[in-house]
């Protein structure tokens, strides 16, 4: 049901309302913010008044942040709050801090869980982790925003899981789509009944075809919400689309050329560019790394569900090597400090096999002596730091030198996407 106007406005007034505020958002992060100050130094915010004049802007990269932090921390200077005016701070790999202001719902996530059904009353369990990163408060506070109470589950230990929703009978779920799955199936196992849930709204991978249906002959209607820890929601599925994400109301979404700054066609695949009217930490031009391309059936036809904004085609890659394990962004600079932390090896590669939410993380390290007698001590010492780096798991393979091909590559993405 729809329930905010926002979401059935011509284009012509949605873009005329996002352009009118845009300058002033222009100007609030050049005054407000160190890091504005000086990279937009001698633009006119009052000029900024169109999408051409928006593209003009220099972009500021997620894949840049991890530096331009640690040369200003904690922040690098883009927050416009104080320490004592924020909710909390988190720590995203990278590694990337991120801030949550005092106000509700900063991520904007309400929207996404109304659209999947989501509505005031319901418990909703929610899986993603509540330590370090930010996935699971910016679940919780759409949810609260809409009047839901929160089971704070997080990861791991799926027969407690099991046995938690049996009792409590929770109606709605969030969290990646295969640990439901493997919650559920755990469930069958111990006999428990977990039919509560009936509604789901997942993140944090892909929701591929197969695993879709799955869900929908459970009696569950899912949905996937794309979002990042720094910009909060993006876009988000109606349950009434084939295909597609509608973008959020409150952001100003751009396609541009991967790793450029000027904008593609119309329909052409391209990286997804952000800038949302944030008054905590107000990122301009923010360039994601992931690909995306606009849906040209949405500028005509709204979605089934009566909702008109854009849509774009989902989720379609990044940019670099970069990809997401378990929730988690794996970066090729991982691999480059897992590197610098045992000198002892060679060349490194990371190799995911396996299938989305149970993929199996391997690193094969070139070594002059892989089957030595130091080589057990060695494996440890390198699983250590992969989890100290990455906050991720992984088998740890020694091979011969001069093994690894010299492509460049530091990610292999194996997996299964069926």
């Amino acid at each position: 049901m729809i329930t905010d106007l926002k979401e059935t406005r011509t284009h012509l007034a949605r873009s005329a309302d996002l352009l009118a505020k845009l300058p002033g958002q222009v100007k609030f992060a050049q005054e407000s913010t160190a890091f504005y100050k000086n990279f937009f130094k001698g633009i006119d915010a009052n000029s900024v008044t169109s999408l051409e004049a928006l593209a003009t802007l220099p972009v500021t990269r997620k894949s840049e942040l991890a530096g331009i932090q640690k040369a200003k921390p904690p922040f690098g200077g883009i927050n416009a709050i104080s320490l004592e005016k924020m909710k909390r701070v988190f720590q995203s790999p990278g590694p990337i801090h991120e801030l949550q202001g005092l106000g509700g719902d900063n991520y904007r996530m309400a929207r996404a869980m109304r659209a999947v059904g989501f509505k005031a009353g319901d418990l909703v369990y929610n899986t993603f982790s509540y330590h370090f990163t930010p996935g699971a408060w910016i679940m919780e506070e759409g949810a609260h925003a809409l009047g839901c109470c929160v089971f704070p589950a997080g990861v791991g230990q799926t027969e407690m899981q099991a046995q938690t929703i049996a009792h409590l009978r929770p109606r709605a779920y969030t969290g990646t789509p295969s640990f439901l799955k493997i919650i559920l199936e755990r469930a069958q196992e111990l006999g428990v009944d977990c039919s509560s849930i009936k509604v789901a709204l997942v993140s944090g991978e892909a929701l591929t075809p197969s695993l879709r249906e799955w869900f929908r002959s459970k009696g569950i209607q899912v949905a996937s919400a794309y979002a990042t820890a720094d910009v909060g929601l993006i876009a988000y599925e109606s349950p009434l689309l084939a295909t597609g994400m509608i973008v959020e109301e409150d952001v100003i979404l751009e396609i541009i050329e991967p790793l450029g700054t000027k904008p593609v066609e119309l329909g052409e695949v391209g990286e997804v560019v952000i800038t949302v009217f944030d008054s905590d930490y107000p990122l301009i031009r923010f360039a994601t790394g992931d690909l995306s391309a606009v849906d040209l059936n949405s500028l005509r036809d709204p979605s089934p569900c009566g909702r008109t904004n854009l849509r774009i085609k989902g989720w379609m890659g990044r940019v670099d090597q970069t990809t997401k394990v378990k929730g988690m962004f794996l970066y090729p600079g991982h691999v480059q400090e897992i590197a610098k932390k045992n000198p002892n090896i060679g060349k490194i590669r990371v190799v995911l096999t396996g299938s989305i939410g149970s993929e199996v993380m391997t690193l094969r390290c070139e070594s002059l002596d892989p089957g030595g007698a130091n080589s057990e001590l060695l494996r440890k010492q390198i699983s250590d730091s992969v989890r100290d780096v990455t906050k991720l798991r992984a088998n740890v393979e020694l091979i011969e030198t001069n093994t690894l091909p010299a492509d460049g590559l530091v990610i292999e993405d194996a997996r299964s996407y069926e």
